[in-house]
């Protein structure tokens, strides 16, 4: 599947928001709202992971050539993955829930 194709969008499994795509041309991995994401991927973009477990967001850190990360755990598998912040006009991340997961 290409990345383009990634760019969809969903509603969030874990507080029902209707997430729309990324419109900075990347695509979106966690709900802007909440910040949880869904363990779909192995390595990313694959889409190749059987646990389709939901990832709660553990801390938000900045990493040198990432920037602003946010560091997901599977409740499911344990499987850890940090996903960049989504900046995006539209409907970018609540900075407020990034904060949050900071102090």
């Amino acid at each position: 599947m290409s990345r383009s194709a990634q760019n969809q969008g969903f509603t969030c499994e874990n507080c029902g928001a209707s997430v729309a795509p990324l419109t900075n041309g990347s695509y979106r991995n966690h709900c802007p709202a909440c910040l949880w994401s869904k363990h779909v991927d192995l390595a990313p973009g694959d889409r190749a992971s059987a646990c389709r477990g939901m990832m709660r967001p553990e801390r938000a850190e900045h990493r040198a050539g990432k920037g602003l990360v946010l560091v997901h755990r599977c409740v499911v598998c344990g499987f850890v993955r940090p996903n960049r912040v989504a900046d995006d006009p539209v409907q970018g991340d609540d900075i407020e829930a990034i904060v949050a997961l900071m102090s």
